[in-house]
């Protein structure tokens, strides 16, 4: 894929302080190494939300929609949490996160408990909802291992360098 060609300009001035963003800077404040990261930090979110589009067409195969097959994978691979933690976790109010969670009651993937002092409801995945879980994560993980197959070994081992950097830049945000 060309990189993406972009002319950055300055925006206009702000005349109101708190409720406008900050101008951009002069075009020639922007090196070029700033473009090079601009560029392919364009690439990247690109490509992750392709990868995410591609692998959700197998976790229809769950028969279980994607707010339900998040938020359950967050109580799978993070733990119990309480309706608050979760919502935040997921970037959704409460009240949408409730009817999401009665959705995997309902449907036997998640359980409800009350805390040793009875102060506080948690929610755990059930067996039945780590189960779900593991299977989807294994469609997505072989869709994925077959496209990497399909690479030259040296394209593979170039991939696997840039997941540990990937990594790393997943670390600084």
């Amino acid at each position: 894929m060309p990189p993406v060609k972009r002319e950055f300009r300055p925006g206009p001035k702000a005349t109101t302080a708190p409720l406008t963003a900050p101008p951009s800077p002069p075009a020639e404040a922007i090196t070029e190494a700033d473009l090079a990261a601009l560029e392919l930090a364009d690439q990247l979110h690109s490509a992750a939300i392709h990868i995410l589009r591609r692998l959700g067409v197998r976790d229809r195969e769950s028969g279980v929609g994607p707010a339900q097959l998040s938020a359950l994978s967050v109580l799978v691979f993070g733990g119990p949490k309480s309706l608050g933690e979760l919502a935040d976790a997921e970037q959704v109010r409460p009240p949408t996160m409730s009817r999401i969670v009665a959705g995997l009651q309902r449907s036997g993937f998640v359980r409800r408990f009350a805390t040793e002092d009875g102060r506080r409801i948690r929610l755990e995945a059930t067996p039945k909802g780590v189960s779900l879980m593991w299977e989807a994560r294994e469609r997505r993980v072989s869709s994925l291992a077959t496209a990497v197959a399909g690479l030259p070994q040296a394209a593979r081992q170039q991939l696997h360098q840039a997941v540990g950097q990937l990594q790393q830049v997943i670390r600084d945000l």
